[in-house]
């Protein structure tokens, strides 16, 4: 009897030991994968790892189950699974030339008692196509406002449009269509208000993919601008002396170039023996009635703008540098829009007429004062005849006060 239950005891820890032990060996074994990323028409390589495997069986199957590859042999007849690397410890398996329809999830198992599987998911890219950059217009005039798109069609996932302008980021507005199979077309709006310093720079579109790096397409933006206007003094090199003769040259550039140059006197008659040669402006014995000013306008399709240059005729044996005698080159851009820049001699008048008032003020001040502090002669008989009653009684008071000659004083109030 003793015997009998000693045995059933043997037998229960013997099956006890032979479980812990397979279980001890099945939780040893680890079976691991990585979801894969691929551009879609490359190869893709999946690997099934195991550690500390006990020589259990490696198999992969694909999203329906199928097997592709039992240890080193491959069941499933698709020719484009191939065996990169089979051993004990892993089964590496590529894919070539990967469609959509390969995507899913992929199955690592391993025959232990449970089976384990661990999961490789295969994402197929897909590039989108070159970029498909269109404009609005494609020249624009200065302060106006422009519309570039920039499209990216048919990718998996959506892309992402970013802008630059030279080197300086931009701003756009993206719209995603959704297509077939989970493919994306992305436009991208960009609008801009550009200058004359546009011209000539280039607007370029990026696209972001996970399938494609460096993907871009780039325009060159055509800015027209009104005119740019400088006078240059070509003689004399210094005073402007009479007799002397005076030539001026204007020089303007602007897109389109300058199709008309235009010479004239501000608020005056143009010297009528002036010559005028194209942009040159020539005048031969200057005197001072030709002082005043004389303005260059230049125009083209987009506008027009002008500079002024101040002409002061100098006696001749004046050795002074000249103070008026310039181009005013400076007020260029804020004359650019065709108002007019005259002589300031509204200002010079306002000055002395706030001078004149200002010593005509001082005048009436000084003349109030006076008058107030002017002085009244008075005597003592003069001060007893007002105090009198009558003639007879001034007499006697002016008399008497001759009596007393250390009272005779004389007042000045």
């Amino acid at each position: 009897m003793a015997i009998s239950g000693l045995g059933t005891h043997s037998i229960s820890l013997f099956f006890y030991v032979i479980f812990a032990t397979f279980l001890h060996k099945a939780q040893g074994q680890n079976l691991v994968t990585n979801n894969v990323s691929v551009v879609e028409g490359e190869t893709a390589i999946i690997s099934c790892r195991v550690k500390n495997n006990d020589d259990s069986v490696i198999q992969l199957l694909n999203p329906n189950r199928q097997t592709i590859y039992f240890r080193d042999v491959r069941p499933l007849k698709d020719s484009r699974f191939q065996l990169v690397n089979f051993s004990d410890n892993e089964l590496l398996v590529s894919l070539s030339n990967v469609s959509l329809s390969d995507e899913g999830r992929y199955v690592c198992q391993l025959y232990t008692d449970p089976p384990q599987e661990a999961y490789a998911d295969i994402t197929v890219l897909v590039p989108p196509g070159n970029p498909i950059l269109e404009s609005r217009e494609e020249i624009v005039s200065e302060g106006n406002e422009t519309e570039i798109t920039c499209t990216a069609m048919g990718s998996k996932p959506a892309s992402t449009i970013k802008w630059m302008k030279g080197d300086q980021p931009l701003q756009g507005e993206a719209t995603v269509e959704e297509l077939y199979d989970r493919m994306f077309t992305v436009t991208s709006r960009l609008r801009l208000t550009v200058s004359k310093e546009d011209d000539g720079v280039a607007v370029i579109c990026i696209i972001d993919h996970p399938a494609v790096k460096d993907f871009q397409a780039q325009k060159y933006l055509e800015v027209q601008y009104k005119p740019e206007v400088q006078i240059v003094v070509e003689f004399p090199e210094g005073l402007t002396r009479e007799g002397e003769n005076l030539e001026l040259t204007c020089k303007a550039k602007g897109k389109p170039q300058p199709h008309q140059i235009n010479w004239l006197k501000v608020d005056d008659d143009f010297p009528s023996h002036a010559v005028i040669t194209g942009s040159d402006l020539f005048i031969e014995n200057l005197n001072k009635s030709y002082n005043g000013t004389y303005r260059c306008v230049a125009s083209n399709l987009v506008g027009e703008a002008y500079d002024d240059y101040i002409l002061y005729v100098y006696d001749v044996l004046t050795t002074t540098p000249p103070p008026t005698n310039t181009t005013i080159s400076a007020f260029q851009d804020s004359r650019a829009d065709g108002a007019p820049q005259k002589i300031d001699h509204a200002v010079i008048g306002g000055i002395v007429a706030v001078v004149v008032f200002a010593m005509l003020c001082l005048l009436i001040v000084l003349g109030r004062y006076f008058a107030r502090h002017k002085g009244t002669y008075f005597t003592h008989e003069a001060k007893g005849a007002d105090d009198a009653a009558d003639a007879d009684t001034a007499i006697i008071n002016a008399e008497g006060g001759h009596n007393n000659s250390d009272d005779k004083k004389e007042y000045y109030i």
